[in-house]
């Protein structure tokens, strides 16, 4: 056992010496708030924060620091490209030595004319280390050999040309597996692409809620339930409880038992509400010089240095927090949390799967100005990735709010048709009028806003593009997400991409929307436009 243990160690602290990846510097992102006090506690707000565990970490919101909001960064490089700018490393040495360490990120490259320069010998099969580790670990092996014990590697150097081949090979594999990317796999060429904490993708039919495709990356085998995936960080060596905590960890659907904030995809929902109460027109002006003093705070917009005049229009097409702000101010909280228990947001969809959590928002009388301000641009509150599909689907589709399912039919043997199931509507949740007024909106956010990565030639699509911040703040840790339609005149078919913790660029315009417009071009050749 000792001499495990010694290989262990020498492994491990030999992998951050070589590799020196384990370290991801956090970058510095402007506070939306300038002072900062603390938020409300989660019994202070409406749902049931005990059901299926959700993404809240604690009984209480952290602090309201830095949120961004929305990628409506003024540059091409960070709005519109689909590339990773190369970034140099922090460390710059003339001589790559044993003793001299690179950082190694999404946001530090290897510096070109990188060449290794230690020298590799096999120590066990076809595993290699460096020559002044090979001795030692060879001695290792042959004395735990003479003790009886058998000492087998897992994991030794692997080089810089190796790790860029097996990268690219699993790239062009997704790429080329089909004609056609699926659903799954665009799912698993995101979460490896941004080396992402996990990938969601929801389609459904916004006129029905029949849902097409519901996708979480990294997937577990269902044939093989009890077998923990790599991705759980498992060695194998858990107590029965641990290995279980796991296992639910794994087979959790974090579409329907997962709460987060939304951000920016929910103006879609403030701006609907803004519209029915009739407090905003389309060419309403509004002028935004990057920041909206609420109380004490000042709440910044995405683009720091504003978006200066601007009409409601252009407004949901910049995605600009103080509009947005404006507009919850002008509903007051009162009528803000009237249209979330009319648009459905306060009760479950009851989709045709267990373990649906709840939404967690503030109460009525708890929702102050700093409240009201950061609801209407979508943070301080949490749901769950299939009430927003649901919800946003009532406010596109004329107004009728659907029931999310996937059972249709049961069929017997012969595939006769014995049973057709039906599911629960509720009409009037909002008028034709602000349906199609937001569909309006919504094209204008793909064909010319943020949304434009999304964008398909020859096809009218809608949706909104959203960044956010996970709980704690101080981990920086973002989801950058986005939520389409198409046709955009008359829904078929609506796309959520949601990624949890991308490295790097973590734009949901950027990175999220690319993701839909894969998936749109492999659906909508199939639909009338």
């Amino acid at each position: 056992m000792k001499y495990k243990i010694i290989a262990a160690v020498l492994a491990a602290v030999f992998a951050v010496g070589m590799l020196a990846a384990c370290q991801r510097e956090k970058e510095p992102y402007p506070s939306y708030y300038d002072n900062t006090t603390s938020q409300p506690t989660a019994s202070d707000m409406t749902g049931d924060a005990t059901e299926p565990e959700t993404t809240l970490p604690s009984t209480e919101f952290e602090p309201e620091t830095s949120r961004p909001t929305e990628e409506t960064a003024p540059s091409k490089s960070e709005s519109e490209s689909n590339t990773e700018p190369k970034t140099n490393s922090a460390v710059e040495p003339k001589n790559y030595s044993f003793k001299t360490l690179m950082l190694v990120n999404p946001t530090h490259s290897v510096p070109d004319g990188y060449v290794e320069s230690i020298t590799l010998e096999k120590v066990q099969g076809s595993y290699v280390m460096d020559s002044r580790c090979a001795e030692p670990m060879r001695d290792m092996i042959a004395a735990a050999k003479r003790d009886g014990i058998t000492l087998q590697l897992c994991s030794t150097f692997r080089t810089y040309e190796t790790q860029k081949k097996l990268y690219e090979n699993r790239i062009k594999i997704l790429m080329n597996r089909d004609s056609s990317l699926t659903y799954e796999q665009a799912a698993e060429k995101a979460y490896i692409k941004k080396q992402a904490d996990e990938v969601s993708v929801i389609v459904m039919n916004p006129q029905n809620g029949e849902l097409m495709a519901m996708v979480n990356y990294p997937e577990f085998n269902l044939n093989e339930p009890f077998t923990l995936i790599e991705e759980m960080g498992a060695d194998g060596t858990e107590s029965a409880d641990k290995k279980q905590e796991l296992l639910n960890r794994m087979w959790r659907n974090p579409c329907i038992s997962d709460t987060y904030e939304p951000g920016s995809t929910f103006k879609i929902i403030t701006a609907a509400a803004a519209l029915e109460e009739g407090v905003v027109k389309l060419d309403d002006a509004f002028f935004c010089p990057g920041y909206k003093i609420v109380e004490d705070r000042r709440i910044r917009c995405a683009r720091t240095t504003g978006h200066g005049a601007e009409t409601f229009e252009t407004g949901i097409m910049n995605s600009c927090n103080p509009v947005f702000m404006e507009l919850g101010e002008r509903l007051g909280a009162e009528n803000f949390a009237g249209y979330f228990k009319q648009f459905g947001l306060l009760s479950k969809t009851n989709i045709d799967l267990p373990g649906e959590a709840g939404t967690i928002m503030h109460k009525t009388e708890n929702i102050g100005p700093v409240e009201l301000a950061t609801i209407s641009f979508g943070q301080s509150f949490q749901i769950t990735p299939i009430q927003l599909v649901t919800t946003v689907s009532s406010i596109i589709n004329g107004g009728t709010r659907v029931t999310p399912h996937f059972g249709v039919s049961v069929q017997d043997a012969d595939g006769n048709t014995v049973k057709t199931f039906s599911y629960e509507t509720h009409e009037n949740i909002c008028t034709a009028e602000t349906s199609e007024t937001m569909r309006y909106l919504l094209e204008k956010v793909v064909s010319e806003g943020t949304g434009k990565n999304a964008k398909i030639e020859g096809f009218s699509i809608g949706g909104k593009t959203a960044t956010s911040q996970t709980l704690p703040r101080s981990d920086h840790k973002y989801i950058s997400s986005f939520l389409g339609f198409a046709p955009a005149d008359n829904p078929q078919v609506l796309v959520l991409v949601v990624i949890n913790n991308p490295q790097g660029i973590y734009y949901g315009g950027t990175i999220a929307a690319p993701v839909a417009k894969e998936i749109f071009e492999n659906i909508l050749p199939y639909l009338d436009k």
